[in-house]
């Protein structure tokens, strides 16, 4: 039996033996684990401490899969692509169809089968369907893509890989793997632990608890419940669950169960949920509500009057339901979902990485972007200008101290960490005194740093066994630990009076920009192995460390920038507000209302909403703190909140955004709680992924306004035709015919131009803003529809026939007549269609003032050519029920489009007076 065999056969086992404990949540295998020690699992699952061997972890991912809770499910081609031509417009194309070959073929005499038309049905049908196909098609690919450009990993280690392990993709992990994890970490697979420092894991997705919750390595010992034993989530103490988030301290794990095996996958099989609402979503939804809305209201109407006045009730239904299908912007969803995916594609030319592409709208909408300030508007990295004493002299033996904490502290090491150790690189390399000191002291233990204590202390001894507590961390939080200072070169209590110079000191370098990390210790603590932040008190202050945190040469300018477009940058900082306010100065972020997080918990949330619209700097905040301000202006201030951060403490802030913003290098969560990841942290990327997110929403709310009045227009044109004309103004082939042609020229609307004032101001849905633009402009068309339908039936017709429509006495006279009006109405319905997408796409003069991109000028300009064309080409003519159009008709048509697209001119400024703007 191979390894690989006898260790699926061993968790086989496992999972189905017959089991004392009873429980109805959690995996057997979990169960297991969570009631024996480690090294009993070990051979279980084929591993040890140094890990899985590489050939056996690839041969597991063969038989496990990926490590992927829920696959993103995508429908076959094959499925898609028949999904293509079942839509209402193929339908009501169908049904005509049938229609077609009953009458035209299966009724007619003997040699007289016509089944033209049928055919060019079925020819309108494929182009209708293989549109959608391939622009869905490309869509869904480019959304694959860029999800595939950000992966979120996690440190294992296997056979060879070193105790520091390897970084690897989660979804590579598989049963058996060892894991380390620390502060920031998303939690891979479930998980035992084998051996824990001071964890504490976030697991409020699973369990609703929202304080952070201490995982151990001892076995659990099962409670006992009354009618028999059971064990609960809440019991697991040393079971860390998949996508739970490690708070703070760190750990080695054994993976138990991966993807679809875990609770989280279970969980998610039990649950068939959809997730929440985006503010895309409503608006969309509103939309589709208005146009619906729209069409059950005027296709009755159209059919009553067809009917009452043609008498044929057959010819008026299927003229109703092709107004129905005519009506509504069919190609919406592909429209938009193009929009999207083209949206994104470009953002990640920009290094602008879309996860949720709905989430493209809610970036062009915001209009207040919260951020954190280290990195954002401060260079990604800190420098250490100066290592001191209490009394503000250079000191390295505090530079030393603090060296040890950031050099064996084992989480998340941050800015800080790496500018102190990079100082004493610096050092070293001058005297050589200072030259590997990391090999004269060993370290015992250490105590990892959380946001709530604000400290990190680690334990370390010299070769002489004198061991020393050392901690750094905020000033206020590091004072609060110590009962001594060194001052004047001996240690004296910490009194009132030297805990008042030493803040004053602080504030001074403060208000110069720096931020100071206070330095502690305390010599021979009680013996290690029992090390808890108990042992953080009684210690000695010794010094400071003063950092430079440079603003970004950019960060005015973008500042500047996000301001002319609307979105008003707030700063949420947990760090000193001296500190924070001197960046914000240098960037050009007003601090003088600033408020600091023990103000914020003083506030209701009424209070806090009144004063977070005058505040743009919030400094000193926890996690929650920030979150708090976030959901407040989100639901009492009515603003599309964005929130940018790339730590553990900006998780929850991100989530409560309307928008997560993160980067590449960003802890776990933050990635995972992300919607936007900017490969480059920077306010001018972001902006320029800002400025894309307003130019898709302008794109498809251009298509959806200028479709819905034009069709608006069509279809109060139809009801004067219906009400006054012997005959129908346009046969329901016609009409649908003309949506195809209109359709394919509007694919080109998501690569089209927008203008730079439409940019500058955050858009959000509107769908009462579609109705009033309905309304307005397109009654404008139906004057000069009304005007051709004169002209048509009083000039050109009888020009044609030979006489006026009341001295007709032959049927063939009267078809006709009708045929070449039909002809004209349809030719002119779509040279009106067409120029006023160009007219109504910008608030400028059409060519001159905002010119289309090319390919929509070009398929639009085709569009219009072809149609044009169609009552002149043999057969095909005939089959569609179109006749060629005489010369004068082309001057009738010029004059009527010249004095359309003036009229339609004034009617688009009036309307821009009245509401603002036009999209």
């Amino acid at each position: 039996m191979s390894k690989l065999t006898r260790t699926i056969h061993q968790l086989h086992q496992l999972r189905n033996q017959k089991q004392t404990i009873q429980t109805s949540e959690l995996d057997r295998l979990v169960v297991f684990a969570a009631t024996h020690e480690p090294r009993e699992l070990f051979s279980q699952f084929g591993t040890g401490e140094h890990g899985l061997d590489p050939t056996l972890a690839a041969e597991l991912t063969g038989a496990y899969g990926k490590n992927i809770v829920e696959e993103e499910q995508h429908d076959s081609a094959l499925k898609r692509l028949a999904e293509s031509f079942v839509s209402p417009f193929t339908l009501i194309l169908a049904v005509l169809a049938g229609i077609s070959l009953y009458t035209n073929v299966i009724l007619a005499p003997a040699g007289e089968a016509d089944p033209s038309t049928a055919i060019i049905i079925g020819i309108m049908v494929i182009i209708s369907g293989v549109l959608r196909f391939t622009q869905e098609a490309k869509s869904v690919s480019a959304a694959s893509a860029l999800k595939d450009m950000v992966t979120t990993t996690c440190c294992v280690v296997r056979e060879g890989d070193g105790p520091a392990g390897t970084e690897i993709p989660m979804e590579d992990v598989v049963p058996g793997d060892i894991v380390r994890l620390s502060a920031g970490d998303m939690v891979p697979a479930d998980v035992r632990i084998i051996a824990a420092k001071d964890l504490f894991i976030t697991q409020a997705a699973l369990t609703g608890e929202s304080e952070p919750v201490e995982k151990t390595a001892d076995a659990v010992e099962v409670p006992y419940h009354g009618r028999g034993t059971a064990l609960a989530i809440d019991d697991c103490t040393n079971i860390a669950f998949s996508g739970t988030t490690v708070q703070s301290g760190s750990a080695t794990a054994l993976v138990l169960c991966t993807g679809g095996h875990t609770y989280l996958g279970r969980v998610a099989r039990a649950l068939d949920t959809k997730p929440a609402r985006t503010s895309f979503d409503v608006g969309v939804a509103a939309v589709s509500r208005v146009l619906v809305a729209f069409m059950l209201i005027m296709c009755p109407i159209v059919f009553v009057v067809n009917g009452l006045t043609k008498g044929d009730w057959l010819d008026a239904l299927l003229f109703s339901i092709s107004i129905a299908v005519g009506i509504t912007p069919q190609m919406l969803p592909v429209i938009v979902t193009t929009c999207l995916a083209r949206g994104a594609t470009t953002m990640s030319r920009h290094d602008v990485i879309v996860k949720n592409i709905n989430a493209i709208q809610n970036l062009g909408a915001m209009d207040v972007l919260c951020t954190d300030k280290t990195g954002t508007l401060t260079q990604d990295k800190v420098i250490l200008e100066r290592h001191m004493d209490v009394m503000g002299r250079d000191d390295d033996r505090v530079l030393r101290h603090a060296y040890l904490n950031s050099y064996y502290q084992t989480g998340l090491k941050n800015l800080i960490d790496v500018a102190v150790i990079e100082k004493m690189d610096e050092l070293a390399a001058v005297e050589a005194a200072y030259a590997g000191i990391d090999s004269r002291y060993t370290k015992v233990d250490e105590i990892p740093f959380d946001f709530e204590r604000r400290l990190m202390s680690v334990v370390v001894a010299d070769a002489a066994g004198k061991t020393q507590l050392i901690t750094k961390g905020a000033v206020e939080e590091v004072l609060g630990v110590c009962t001594g200072v060194e001052y004047d070169g001996r240690v004296q209590p910490l009194t009132d009076e030297l805990r008042r110079l030493v803040i004053e000191r602080v504030h001074g370098f403060n208000d110069e920009g720096m931020r100071v990390i206070a330095v502690a210790q305390k010599t021979d603590p009680r013996p290690a192995g029992a090390f808890s932040t108990a042992d953080e008190s009684n210690m000695v202050l010794i010094g400071y460390l003063a950092f430079l945190d440079p603003p970004k040469e950019s960060a005015a300018a973008a500042v500047a920038t996000l301001a002319e477009y609307g979105v008003n940058v707030k700063v949420l900082t947990g760090d000193n507000e001296g500190v924070a306010a001197a960046v914000c100065h240098k960037v050009g972020i007003d601090p003088s209302n600033m408020l600091l997080g023990n103000e914020v918990d003083a506030l209701d949330d009424a209070e806090l909403a009144e004063r977070a619209e005058r505040t743009q700097l919030f400094a000193k905040l926890s996690p929650l703190q920030k979150q708090r301000v976030v959901s407040v202006l989100r639901e009492r201030g009515g603003h599309t909140v964005g929130f940018m951060g790339d730590g553990i403490n900006d998780a929850a802030a991100m989530r409560a955004s309307d928008c997560g913003i993160s980067v590449d290098t960003a802890v776990d969560i933050a990635k995972e709680s992300a919607d936007i990841i900017l490969l480059k942290k920077d306010l001018l990327v972001l902006g320029r992924g800002i400025m894309e997110g307003r130019r898709t929403y302008g794109n498809t709310i251009k298509y959806i306004k200028t479709t819905a009045s034009s069709n608006f227009g069509n279809v109060f044109s139809v009801l004067v035709a219906s009400a006054f004309l012997p005959f129908l103004p346009m046969t329901a082939l016609q009409l649908l015919l003309l949506g195809v042609a209109y359709t394919i020229s509007c694919t080109a609307i998501p690569w089209d131009n927008v203008d730079d004032e439409f940019l500058r101001e955050p858009k959000t849905w509107d769908a009462k803003s579609i109705v009033s633009f309905m309304l307005w402009l397109g009654p404008t068309s139906s004057v000069f529809d009304i005007l051709t339908y004169a002209a048509m039936f009083f000039f050109i017709c009888p020009l044609v026939v030979g006489a006026p429509f009341a001295e007709l006495a032959s049927p063939a006279q009267i078809a006709l007549f009708a045929a070449v009006f039909q002809s004209g109405w349809f030719v002119e319905s779509m040279w009106t269609q067409t120029f006023v997408l160009h007219m109504l796409r910008t608030e400028h003069v059409p060519f001159i003032g905002s010119k289309p991109a090319a390919s929509l000028t070009a398929l639009t300009v085709g569009g219009v050519a072809l149609v044009t064309a169609l009552p002149y080409v043999p057969g095909l003519n005939a089959a569609l029920g179109l006749q060629p159009l005489p010369l004068p008709f082309f001057g009738l048509l010029l004059a009527c489009m010249a004095l359309y697209l003036l009229l339609c001119g004034a009617v688009k400024a009036i309307y821009v007076r009245r509401y603002g703007s036009l999209l």
